[in-house]
């Protein structure tokens, strides 16, 4: 199976705008309200460390979905696995063929990866938040963060051929 990169990066640097937009003028208040920020604790963190990082670990996410959101979105993970990994075999390359991009869309991709963050992320965040005695509104600030990035992120893998 082979992977194109542009779209893993497209899809990690998609992060950011929606980031800003989600931490800013959306829920930054409330979010800086839940972890008790004030503006000038937030001006003294070291913005090319945060930001390298973040992109960075956006871009394993999106390598990540790269291999799982398109390979099952597009139910072909099934297929490879009855030939037995073996994309030479002639029966796998009829079927690519006729039925390859069936599911290949940005709406099938996003759909999965909204599925991805309901069912994967979000449990993830509320356990860390539960442990950590944060509200609910913190935990749902960055379950949906991440809801609207695993989703456009899968959408965008997907649809990109």
């Amino acid at each position: 199976m082979e992977i194109n990169i542009t779209p893993i990066i497209v899809a990690a640097l998609a992060t950011l705008p929606i980031g800003f937009v989600w931490y800013g003028p959306l829920f930054g208040k409330a979010w800086m309200k839940e972890n008790n920020f004030t503006e000038a604790e937030l001006k003294n963190g070291n913005m090319f460390k945060i930001f390298g990082l973040t992109v960075l670990f956006s871009f394993f996410i999106a390598f990540f979905i790269a291999f799982f959101i398109p390979n099952f979105a597009i139910h072909q993970m099934g297929v490879f696995q009855l030939v037995g990994g073996d994309t030479t075999n002639p029966d796998y390359i009829t079927m690519m063929e006729s039925h390859g991009n069936a599911f290949r869309s940005f709406k099938h991709g996003a759909l999965h990866g909204f599925m991805a963050s309901v069912l994967f992320a979000f449990p993830m965040i509320a356990i860390n938040g539960l442990f950590e005695r944060k509200s609910w509104k913190y935990i749902f600030i960055h379950s949906g963060y991440w809801a609207v990035c695993i989703t456009l992120m899968a959408g965008i893998i997907c649809a990109w051929k």
